[in-house]
C-alpha cells in the first residue's frame, strides 16, 4: 500500500498559514450546537498545529446551500463551541475567499485560529473549480485534510487544494486511514465482515467487493430476507426485495468462487406488528408464517455469528442485524456487538465499524468504545468498503 503524507512529514509549521479542512457539520438548534462530537474530534490536530506556531485557518462546509449565501447555513454559530472545545479564542471571517478572508488571515499571529465562512456558499466548491481552488490557496502555505467524512467528494476544499499546496493528513484522517487499512487493505486474517441494514439494493457494490476480500461474510437485517427468499425460503410479510433474488444468488455464487463463507440467519425472531414490544416468537427460517415478519436474527444465528467472530482476527461491521431501534428486536445486534467488543478488549480482534445506523447500534449496545475504530464518516466509509477510490484520500498519497 502507498503511504499517506501526514503531519509527521510536514516539518515545522511555525509561521505558516495552514489551511485545515475540518468537518464541523454539527447538529444545531436555535443557533446553538447540540452535539459537539465532530468538533471535539478535530481539536487535537488544531492544537498540535497551533502549539507548533502554525496559523490555523479552518475550512468547512455546513448544510447544502448550493452556492448561495443562506443565513441558516452560516458557520458563525459554531465559533462558541469551537472556542470552548479548544480553550482558546477562534476568530471568524464572513467569507472563505476575497477581501474578508484575506484581511482575517493577514491579522493572524503564530498559534492563532481562524474559521472561514461556509465553503459551499460558492458554487466553485462542489464543482472543484480551478479558479476557486486558486482563491482558497492564496490564503495558505500548507493544506491539511482532517475531514475523512468529505473525502469521497472531489470538491475544491477536499481534493483541489490537496493538488495545489503541499498536502498532509491530519491526525483524525490518519487514524481513519490506519483503521481502514487494517480492516480491509492489509488486514490480519481471517477477516469477517458483518453487513446488515434494510436493503440489498443500497449495498450491492459493497457485498460484491467484500466477498472477494473477506473470509466470512455475515448478512443480517432486512437484507438477509432477500437472500433467504433467493434460496426458496418463505419470508412472510418481511421486508424483502424479491426482484433482487437473482442479484442475491449471483453474490452467493461469487462468494463460493472466492472461498468466502456466507453466514445467513438460521432462525428468526418474528412478529405480526412492527412496533416495540410487539408479541414475538423465535422460529426456524424454514418455518416463517405467511402473516409474520422477520424483525431480528434468533439466538441460534447469534451463536453462529459469535463462533465466526471467535475464528476471526479482523472484523469489519456495517449495518445492524435486526430492527435494533425496537425492543426486543435489538437482541442479535446487541449480543454480537458485545461479543466483538469483548474479543477486541482481550486483544484477539481488530474491529472496525462505520455508517450512521452502525454507530447508533453499537452505542445502543454499549460496545462502540471498545471497538478498535468506529468511523462517523457514513458515505466515505461506505465507498471505501465498496472498493472505490476517494478523491480526497488519493490526493494525500505519498508520491513514488
Amino acid at each position: 500500500m502507498t503511504a499517506f503524507r501526514t503531519l509527521d512529514d510536514a516539518g515545522s509549521l511555525k509561521g505558516k498559514r495552514v489551511l485545515l479542512r475540518v468537518d464541523v457539520n454539527v447538529p444545531m438548534e436555535s443557533g446553538r450546537v447540540t452535539d459537539a462530537t465532530r468538533i471535539e474530534r478535530v481539536v487535537p490536530t488544531i492544537r498540535e498545529i497551533a502549539d507548533g506556531g502554525g496559523r490555523v485557518i479552518l475550512l468547512a462546509h455546513f448544510g447544502r446551500p448550493k452556492g448561495k449565501r443562506e443565513p441558516k447555513d452560516s458557520l458563525e454559530p459554531v465559533v462558541p463551541a469551537l472556542t470552548e472545545a479548544l480553550g482558546r479564542p477562534v476568530a471568524f471571517a464572513d467569507d472563505c475567499v476575497g477581501e474578508a478572508a484575506t484581511a482575517a488571515v493577514a491579522a493572524l499571529k503564530d498559534g492563532d485560529v481562524l474559521l472561514l465562512e461556509n465553503t459551499r456558499y460558492h458554487a466553485g466548491e462542489e464543482k472543484n473549480d480551478p479558479a476557486f481552488v486558486a482563491a482558497l490557496a492564496e490564503n495558505g502555505d500548507v493544506y491539511v485534510n482532517e475531514a475523512f467524512s468529505a473525502a469521497h467528494r472531489a470538491h475544491a476544499s477536499t481534493e483541489g487544494l490537496a493538488r495545489k499546496l503541499p498536502a498532509f493528513a491530519g491526525r483524525l484522517m490518519q487514524a481513519e486511514l490506519d483503521a481502514l487499512t487494517k480492516g480491509l487493505e492489509a488486514p490480519k486474517r481471517p477477516v469477517i465482515a458483518i453487513v446488515g441494514g434494510a436493503k440489498v439494493s443500497s449495498k450491492i457494490d459493497l457485498l460484491q467487493n467484500l466477498v472477494a476480500k473477506v473470509d466470512m461474510l455475515v448478512i443480517g437485517g432486512g437484507m438477509a430476507n432477500t437472500f433467504l427468499h433467493a434460496q426458496g425460503k418463505a419470508v412472510g410479510k418481511s421486508l424483502c426485495e424479491r426482484d433482487l433474488a437473482e442479484t442475491a444468488t449471483r453474490i452467493l455464487k461469487a462468494a463460493e468462487a472466492a472461498n468466502c463463507r456466507v453466514i445467513l440467519p438460521v432462525d428468526a425472531v418474528i412478529a405480526r406488528e412492527f412496533k416495540a414490544n410487539a408479541p414475538s416468537q423465535t422460529v426456524s427460517v424454514d418455518a416463517v408464517p405467511e402473516d409474520a415478519m422477520i424483525l431480528d436474527a434468533g439466538p441460534a444465528s447469534v451463536a453462529e455469528i459469535d463462533a465466526a467472530i471467535d475464528e476471526a482476527a479482523t472484523l469489519v461491521w456495517n449495518g445492524p442485524l435486526g430492527a435494533f431501534e425496537l425492543t426486543p428486536f435489538d437482541a442479535a445486534t446487541v449480543a454480537a456487538a458485545r461479543h466483538a467488543a469483548e474479543r477486541t478488549k482481550a486483544g484477539q480482534l481488530v474491529s472496525v465499524a462505520g455508517g450512521g445506523d452502525t454507530v447508533a447500534a453499537l452505542n445502543h449496545a454499549g460496545a462502540g468504545e471498545a471497538f478498535s475504530y468506529v468511523s462517523t464518516a457514513g458515505g466515505a466509509f461506505l465507498e471505501w468498503l465498496e472498493g472505490k477510490a476517494l478523491p480526497g484520500v488519493e490526493a494525500l498519497r505519498a508520491k513514488g
